[in-house]
């Protein structure tokens, strides 16, 4: 199979779709590697990099996207990336496409097969295409935040560890899966006094078990969070429905409750975000304020650690890739049932149900994708 990686062109996205190491695996599989020139330097990789790898470097991305049977990216295909997608061609990337109309229609309209990162599945009933970023974002959640809340930056200007004599500030973290558990261990690690919220009570007992005193955990009713909100320096939303709409946990009426300059980080925001009045930024201009409170909503946090994301990203990604060049995306799916959850859409057929329910679109089985 001809597999196609193009350089990351969303803004100040520097992570690159395929490590020297995964182009190495897959050309020692029997298959031909097309890397765009330039691909990986945000992540630290040289074209040299690559054709040590066995890759063959293409001077742009409209000739990758031409000869790739296979396209593996990072994120989602912006505008004129989907326009050169076609059917037959398989995506393998993140997609997000719940809260993203425009996506989604484009995809179906190229009818090019699309393989979501975040919706495929494994055994334990995790993600594991996502964890990687979740666990980086989790981790730099708290140190956006903490930068955030510096008074030069519109903050409150608080100290997340505080100093001998004045209390630290406050982190609600709403959700306790892979980013929430990440994001309290590093806020707690920074000093400061940490509540993680979630509905689960077996992931309580869980949290509570291994991190006993580390934080403190409560159950996340809608009383319990604008409660603890109105007292936090710091909210980080981490809250994820597999491949649907994030939930709005914080609206904006909610805002003048809260400490003035307070620091809402949104790590669901690939999702459409979990504060009602959250809206995507970049790293060039990452935050905003509405209401007197700070948002920092950066739609590719993982993309500022580039090679830390890159390389935990392809670790977890390669032997799916692998599968899928290996023995083409329908066997591969056939065979592996937490990779066909990962298909989003095929043939001009969206088969995700979260997607089209989130959309309001008619959705196909992957099952029955596999007979198309």
């Amino acid at each position: 199979m001809r597999i196609g990686c193009p350089k990351e062109i969303k803004p100040q996205e520097f992570r690159v779709g395929m490590t020297p190491n995964a182009a190495r695996e897959a050309v020692g599989h029997g298959h031909t590697v097309l890397i765009e020139t330039g691909a990986g330097v945000g992540s630290g990789f040289t074209d040299a990099d690559y054709l040590a790898a066995g890759a063959n470097i293409i001077g742009t991305a409209e000739e990758v996207f031409a000869q790739a049977e296979m396209i593996v990216k990072v994120k989602e295909p912006q505008p004129v990336e989907r326009a050169r997608l076609r059917e037959g061609q398989v995506l393998f990337t993140y997609l997000h496409l719940a809260p993203d109309a425009a996506q989604t229609h484009d995809l179906l309209k190229s009818g090019v097969t699309a393989i979501a990162y975040e919706t495929v599945t494994d055994d334990r009933g995790g993600l594991p295409l996502l964890a990687p970023m979740s666990e980086v974002a989790g981790r730099l959640a708290p140190q956006v935040g903490a930068w955030t809340l510096q008074k030069a930056n519109g903050g409150r200007g608080v100290l997340m560890g505080g100093v001998p004599g004045v209390l630290p500030a406050r982190v609600l973290v709403i959700g306790g899966g892979v980013v929430g558990t990440h994001a309290a261990k590093i806020s707690a690690g920074m000093g400061a006094d940490v509540t993680v919220l979630d509905r689960s009570v077996n992931r309580l007992r869980y949290l509570d078990d291994v991190f006993g005193g580390m934080f403190k955990c409560g159950y996340a009713d809608a009383g319990t969070t604008i409660e603890l909100a109105r007292a936090a320096d710091m909210i980080i939303g981490a809250v994820l429905i597999p491949g649907a709409a994030a939930p709005k946990l914080i609206s904006r009426a909610q805002l003048k409750e809260l400490k003035p300059g307070a620091a809402l980080v949104d790590v669901a925001i690939d999702q459409g975000g979990c504060f009602e009045t959250s809206r995507a930024t970049t790293h060039q201009d990452p935050i905003y304020e509405v209401d007197g409170i700070m948002h920092y909503c950066v739609a590719n946090m993982p993309g500022a650690v580039a090679r830390t994301s890159t390389l935990a990203l392809g670790n977890a990604t390669m032997p799916f890739m692998l599968a899928l060049a290996d023995k083409g995306w329908k066997r591969a799916c056939a065979d592996d049932k937490h990779l066909l959850a990962g298909l989003n859409t095929h043939a001009g057929h969206l088969t995700y149900a979260a997607v089209g329910a989130a959309l309001g679109l008619p959705v196909v089985e992957a099952k029955a994708a596999l007979a198309m």
